[in-house]
């Protein structure tokens, strides 16, 4: 599409200018020797290695048939949802999708972008659901999907890991980039902001290709619905059918061209990146120098005008912004923590009773995966949903809070997963050398060690967060105040850039630093009162935990096989390599009163992709000779072609941007 190129071609330039400054950035922190805080607790790479999340059955309704049929769902490490019909499978990228279970949820937001004033919120759906539990995957562009189970503690379960698998999704890109991240999260943002977007966006979420997918679909999508929708005939049902039929086949193709041409414009980069670097490690002072000097005679200019905004407008607002986002956000990781601590004691409690390592070994190996199991984390999730930044949409143009929920929900589940893995280090650590009794007392200690731990790195954690809110909510707030008065002054100041340093220097990005500094103080200063109040639990930032472990970041990062050290199950050898056949499935299968719902098929799934291997085709054959079990009976379920009978039901989530100097000062 010449909408899509013409996108691309603008946002091109502006990621080829963000590209050197964010490697001068680099650069820089690299050799002023900058560094992350020290954390007390460990953190491992691949905590998700050789395990999935859940697998199970439930009914998907099939447009093309517009039929309801039994399928067989996959959660691996990727949080992507495969989605097997017979021996073929599709991927479910939740990038962008909403996990709703209503109905009603879900036909409001299907009027509403459709557009169409006769559409009202009570019309009747396009398809009629079998059960009362009802499972949708919705986006504003992309197809949606539709699934439906059998009881409500089937669709609770399967709605916390569908919204698990939308969180993880929308987590941002990696920030272990550290050029090409910065350098496209800033591109994306003075592009928005040339268009007039100042504030946070919803749809910063999946990867590169997925992002500009949705920045072409965010002009692109009102102008075909103002010239499609008006010309769709039939009834309210069928246009919205027609509608989204459209819609998904525009952003399929518009997505097929972001993924191209990013990954060509991302090659030139990187092609271009020695010349940069050397150039930059050659002439690094003189660049500084030349960027102090220029940012003296900007700050002179515009600090001023930024002073008069932060002292009228901004100021009288942080201490009541922060106060919103601290209660939900300290409720939440005081859930994680009550969660901890009881998964704690109860595995301290299944050591008093028996003392085995194999007992030991298969407790320990249960409460591995605890932050990942998106049941048992839901309600620390849920108290974040609390959240309300309401009158800050308007006025400092808040798209929604999902930006700042979805983002805190990531540090509770990084805390309990930091905090597990430190308690299963130390634990192992001390496995040699103790009788019963003082395994027990021993389990009892590291419990407490790491309580405190996770006090402290929460308390971190937390402030660091409320920081980059705080910034993420003024700082474009400010930048759109500040455009009309200050943005024609900018261009004059290129002329003390050399042009050899041109590329790394941008009078924009100097700008926005001042901007940024102006108001860090004032932040700073917020975030330090309420940590010297000890509201929410928050510690001082002069505060030291005095019991520090200085050589506990020397234990293993790796994720500990305790089913395989203790517990007698080996994995097979392959090329001298211990390998594990088998995911270990985190979320454990569905009850009912204490028995498995019947035709169960959350297990372990063999092999590495999740397709199940020896019992495929004797799972096929299985499903087609079992007989339904629809106490519902508001919809028939269709049975497969060829099949005697229906199939029955199988039973069974960085912000999304910051500012570079945000990225590397904060």
């Amino acid at each position: 599409m010449a909408r899509t190129s013409a996108v691309m071609a603008e946002f091109g330039r502006f990621y080829e200018q963000q590209y050197a400054v964010a490697l001068f950035n680099s650069v820089r922190y690299e050799i002023e020797g900058g560094g992350n805080t020290q954390t007390q607790l460990l953190h491992r790479k691949e905590p998700l290695k050789n395990k999935s999340i859940f697998s199970g059955g439930l009914f998907q309704y099939l447009e093309e048939s517009k039929k309801w049929r039994s399928r067989f769902l996959y959660v691996g490490d990727s949080y992507n949802i495969s989605l097997y019909e017979s021996k073929a499978v599709r991927v479910i990228n939740c990038a962008g999708y909403r996990a709703l279970t209503s109905m009603e949820e879900y036909l409001g937001l299907l009027n509403n972008s459709l557009g169409d004033t006769k559409a009202k919120s009570a019309s009747a759906p396009f398809l009629k659901c079998p059960t009362q539990f009802p499972l949708i995957l919705w986006h504003p562009y992309a197809r949606h999907h539709y699934f439906c189970v059998m009881t409500e503690k089937e669709q609770k379960k399967w709605h916390a890991v569908f919204q698990d698998c939308v969180r993880h999704s929308n987590n941002g890109l990696s920030e272990e980039c550290k050029v090409a991240t910065p350098a496209f999260t800033d591109a994306l943002r003075l592009y928005r902001q040339a268009k007039g977007h100042y504030g946070t966006w919803d749809m910063m979420c999946g990867n590169q290709a997925q992002i500009l997918a949705n920045l072409v679909m965010e002009t692109l999508h009102p102008e075909l619905k103002n010239l499609i929708v008006p010309r769709l005939k039939g009834k309210l049902q069928q246009r919205q059918k027609d509608w989204m039929l459209i819609s998904d086949a525009v952003y399929r193709q518009v997505l097929s061209q972001t993924k191209t041409q990013h990954e060509a414009l991302a090659q030139v980069c990187e092609m271009e990146r020695p010349r940069l670097d050397s150039a930059l490690r050659t002439d690094m002072d003189q660049i500084i120098t030349s960027k102090e000097h220029v940012s003296g005679k900007i700050r002179a200019l515009v600090s001023p005008r930024i002073e008069q905004l932060v002292r009228s407008k901004v100021q009288p607002y942080i201490h009541s912004i922060l106060e919103a986002l601290m209660e939900p956000t300290s409720r939440g990781f005081s859930e994680v923590r009550d969660i901890l601590f009881r998964e704690l004691v109860e595995v301290s409690k299944n050591t008093m009773n028996d003392s085995s390592r194999e007992k030991l070994g298969e407790h320990m190996d249960k409460i591995s995966m605890l932050a990942f199991h998106p049941v048992k984390m839901q309600n620390c999730y849920e108290k974040m949903e609390a959240l309300n930044l309401e009158g800050l949409q308007q006025r400092c143009d808040v798209s929604s809070p999902s930006v700042f929920i979805q983002r805190a929900q990531i540090l509770m589940r990084q805390q309990m997963d930091n905090a597990v893995h430190t308690f299963e280090q130390l634990v192992h650590q001390s496995l040699d050398g103790h009788s019963g009794e003082d395994l027990c007392k021993t389990i009892q200690r590291c419990q407490d060690r790491v309580l405190k731990k996770y006090d402290y790195d929460s308390s971190t954690v937390r402030k660091k967060f409320f920081r980059e809110a705080l910034l993420q909510i003024i700082i474009p707030y400010m930048l759109k105040q500040l455009s009309t008065s200050c943005s024609p002054d900018l261009p004059k100041f290129k002329e003390l850039i050399f042009e050899d340093f041109s590329r790394f220097i941008l009078v924009e990005s100097i700008f926005e630093e001042a901007v940024l500094q102006s108001v860090s103080k004032d932040i700073m200063m917020a975030v330090k009162e309420a940590a010297v109040q000890r509201r929410h639990n928050l510690y001082r930032d002069s505060m030291v935990l005095t019991n520090s472990d200085p050589n506990l970041h020397l234990l293993g990062e790796d994720t500990i096989d305790w089913a395989g050290q203790f517990g007698g199950v080996k994995g097979e050898t392959q090329g001298g390599e211990v390998t594990n056949r088998k995911r270990k499935q985190i979320v454990s299968m569905i009850q009912l009163d204490g028995v498995p719902l019947p035709y169960e098929s959350c297990q372990e799934v063999p092999g590495v992709d999740g397709i199940p291997e020896e019992n495929e085709g004797q799972r096929e054959q299985d499903l087609e000779t079992e007989k339904p079990v629809n106490p519902v009976q508001q919809v028939p379920i269709e049975k497969e072609p060829g099949s005697p009978e229906s199939q029955h039901i199988l039973a069974p989530h960085i912000f999304h941007w910051l500012f570079s100097v945000i990225y590397f000062k904060c």
